[in-house]
């Protein structure tokens, strides 16, 4: 069993970790940079959340991403052998596998662009491509590790568990930006499942019951939401290990939380406090 930190605990354990840790194309801080002045520092509004439902969800899903389209909802799961792309039927918890990874590829998070599915891996350095059938299209080459990813319709957005989220191409994910994310002033590492809300990216943090608001044009989190009260309505569920996979229903603007083998989905409105 995973332990679970707080994200001030993350933040507190970062504050030396320069962002660029992974594959980018901004350049490092040298030692004669000066940290930003407490004056320009964007200080993260910690929000609220409310339960709206409860959904099965299958212990034997190691979630790695998760998406709601059109009234669907798709899952990229993770582990050696039981690497899946599935879709999921909220109502009774029962999987679709329409694609499965080869055995000695771990499956990471997955994003729906102009009617294909990315899908990443975490150390085998290749996204699948599917149509929405599960049909394998393509395989796209890419540096470094794979853990989520999103789009705004036109780019897609990668995460590698630092705190740089790249903006890649999405023909040859070609790095064209680099976007070091902060919290509080400070470099915010183990950033995860990915997912693009109203022109900002809302990010798993691993380890930790949370999920950070970013604005992508900053890098600056905005808000985060800590949900460990989730943790006690998962019943009979001793598989449960991170809390990972964020989805959103832009129809009722509620989102969609689950962990790497929980057996619940929740569905929670999140609330910014004024």
């Amino acid at each position: 069993m995973l332990r679970h930190i707080s994200l001030i605990a993350i933040l507190f354990a970062m504050m030396m970790v320069a962002c660029g840790g992974g594959v980018s194309s901004k350049p490092k801080a040298s030692k004669d940079d000066k940290p930003a002045s407490t004056s320009s520092v964007v200080m993260a509004a910690l929000y609220d959340f409310r339960v709206i439902k409860e959904y099965p969800h299958s212990s034997r899903s190691y979630t790695q991403g998760l998406e709601y389209v059109d009234g669907v909802m798709w899952e990229g799961t993770g582990q050696l052998g039981r690497s899946h792309l599935q879709r999921i039927d909220l109502a009774t918890g029962k999987v679709d596998v329409v694609a499965t990874l080869p055995d000695k590829e771990f499956g990471e998070g997955i994003t729906h662009y102009k009617g294909e599915i990315y899908q990443l891996t975490w150390e085998s350095h290749v996204a699948h491509v599917y149509d929405k059938d599960g049909k394998h299209l393509r395989d796209i080459k890419y540096r470094g590790e794979g853990w989520g990813i999103t789009t705004d319709g036109e780019k897609l957005y990668m995460s590698d568990g630092t705190s740089t989220i790249r903006v890649v191409n999405p023909e040859t994910f070609a790095t064209e930006e680099s976007i070091c994310v902060t919290l509080d002033g400070q470099p915010l590492d183990l950033l995860n499942e990915l997912e693009w809300v109203d022109g900002h990216i809302w990010a798993n943090v691993y380890l930790t019951d949370a999920i950070v608001e970013i604005d992508p044009k900053t890098g600056v989190v905005l808000g985060y939401v800590d949900m460990p009260a989730l943790r006690v309505k998962l019943e009979n569920n001793p598989e449960a290990e991170a809390f990972n996979g964020v989805a959103y229903n832009p129809a009722s603007g509620h989102f969609y939380v689950t962990g790497k083998d929980w057996n619940k989905i929740f569905e929670v409105e999140i609330i910014k406090n004024n």
